[in-house]
């Protein structure tokens, strides 16, 4: 049985008191807000409807955990940039994400997914650097709606500009790239098992 195909939800948390004691390993899912994560999440895990979807911006405003059985868990964070939420509540978030990105000694990587239509945005920037040195990889989201060029030259676009992260192309419409992400997500949770820092490519 494949590791991502046993999730299931385990707990929401609103407010950082709300976060699980860290123990296994954990990756992370985040992007800006309604750009595909919990599409993705129910891509790589074969589930239909794990994660809640919506075409509203937004629409998660807590850190949703998902176990893994003994192999860990995966972990989807609010969306990062604009929703059509009062300012507050915004940075009520930030301030939760912002939380479990700095002290979760659990984490082992974070899944950053970026439109691939429009990659790398000031906000896809932003994002990306303010996860810092955590382990990252970008999937090119939506990749289904360029052609099979556009593709290509996005990836190597996107792979030149990032190369201490791995990049992939993925689509939760056609399953471009699920499997390949699914492998080597089993690999960072394997290696976070072993005490040993998932690998990246250039490194």
């Amino acid at each position: 049985m494949k590791v991502l195909s046993q999730a299931v939800f385990l707990r929401a948390a609103g407010r950082p008191g709300d976060l699980p004691p860290p123990g296994a390993p954990e990756i992370a899912f985040a992007g800006r807000s309604n750009v595909g994560k919990s599409s993705a999440l129910n891509a790589l895990t074969g589930r239909k409807a794990l994660a809640r979807t919506s075409k509203t911006p937004g629409r998660t405003q807590t850190i949703n955990f998902y176990g893994l059985g003994d192999a860990g868990l995966l972990v989807d964070l609010p969306g990062y940039g604009y929703a059509r939420v009062p300012q507050a509540l915004r940075a009520k978030w930030g301030e939760l994400v912002g939380s479990y990105v700095r002290s979760r000694a659990s984490l082992v990587g974070v899944v950053v997914l970026v439109d691939a239509r429009h990659p790398l945005t000031p906000l896809d920037r932003q994002l990306l650097g303010w996860l810092g040195e955590a382990r990252k990889l970008v999937l090119l989201a939506k990749a289904d709606k360029l052609s099979r060029l556009a593709q290509q030259q996005t990836l190597r676009a996107v792979g030149a500009q990032l190369p201490r992260d791995e990049v992939m192309l993925f689509s939760s419409v056609t399953g471009l790239g699920v499997e390949a992400c699914r492998d080597l997500l089993e690999g960072w949770l394997a290696a976070g098992r072993e005490n040993k820092r998932p690998p990246v490519k250039g490194i």
